[in-house]
């Protein structure tokens, strides 16, 4: 019971303090005359993602490499899945042209790297599988050419969505800026606890736990800020929510912890690393293909039943 305490009330203060953290960290930004959309673009969407980036970087810290790896395998199979296939049922998405010939293709090249990187006994023939430092430099090296990118198209023609900031006090800004670095890094080391508790506690894999619930937890700012956006009509925000979590967590967070401490692969297999591409291929395919640059309801329902498919397995292998 005390360690679904500890997960609940982690993962309460995680979502707040990334709330806050960006609230504020938007506000400063603002206040040095830098673009709603470059903030829109960074801060924002960064921020939705700060979750899996204190649980993942935490988890490795303590040991849990499971977790670690879980946690953003597992986020990003939610995000494409569940949140593209949720706020498609809510409200059919359209797709820009861009986005299908540049972003989601990334999308999918950020997958196949972590399948490449983990696969060390059958590329390599090494004893173990591991994203070790060497790979989460990579990984970060692949995180500054998307930053590069991010920061072009927001000064292109092309992109004209802005993401109006909420302009606070400067005292009031650094107030939400610790406040959030709080609620981050106290939730982040409770919901860790609490999650490695609970598997413990189950006899179920923190591997398990990490591609489930710690998944669907953290991308919760996710969810609901595609969800939200769709519905305004907003879905080029919708859309680049999910394709910049997803970049910012294999590129960034899972090359931050790797650089920290390798990171073993444990009992990830290459069954939820071909899920991951699978899920991200399927993502452009949707996209382009019948009614041509609109993810349909249909096609939310399509989404949904995969990772319901995908959760049954999961199950099944207990």
């Amino acid at each position: 019971m005390l360690n679904i305490i500890f997960l609940v009330v982690g993962l309460v203060l995680i979502l707040y303090g990334a709330n806050w953290l960006t609230d504020g960290a938007s506000a400063v930004a603002k206040h040095f005359h830098i673009s709603d959309l470059v903030i829109g673009l960074t801060i924002v969407a960064f921020g939705t993602s700060m979750p899996e980036f204190v649980v993942s970087t935490l988890s490795s810290m303590n040991g849990s490499a499971d977790l670690a790896i879980g946690n953003v395998v597992g986020s990003n199979i939610f995000n494409i899945l569940m949140i593209v296939g949720c706020t498609a049922i809510a409200y059919p998405i359209k797709v820009e042209k861009s986005t299908l010939t540049k972003q989601i293709p990334l999308v999918i090249l950020s997958s196949f790297a972590v399948i490449v990187c983990a696969n060390d006994i059958f590329l390599d023939g090494g004893a173990n599988n591991m994203i070790g430092r060497a790979d989460g430099i990579l990984l970060l090296c692949f995180f500054a050419i998307f930053l590069g990118y991010t920061f072009a198209i927001a000064h292109s023609e092309e992109n004209g969505e802005d993401v109006k900031v909420k302009e606070l006090p400067m005292w009031k800004s650094i107030l939400f800026i610790l406040l959030g670095l709080f609620g981050l890094i106290f939730g982040g080391d409770l919901f860790v606890d609490g999650a490695s508790g609970v598997a413990r506690s189950l006899g179920v894999s923190e591997s398990i736990i990490g591609l489930t619930l710690v998944a669907g937890g953290t991308s919760l700012p996710e969810l609901a800020t595609s969800i939200v956006a769709a519905m305004k009509h907003n879905s080029g925000i919708a859309i680049g929510n999910v394709i910049g979590s997803n970049l910012f967590n294999i590129f960034f967070v899972l090359g931050t912890s790797a650089t920290i401490i390798p990171l073993s692969i444990g009992n990830i297999t290459n069954v939820d690393l071909l899920m991951l591409l699978f899920a991200s291929i399927l993502f452009w395919f949707v996209g382009w293909f019948f009614k041509k640059r609109t993810i349909t309801r249909y096609e939310g329902i399509l989404l949904v039943t995969c990772y319901v498919g995908y959760i049954a397995y999961l199950i099944a292998q207990q």
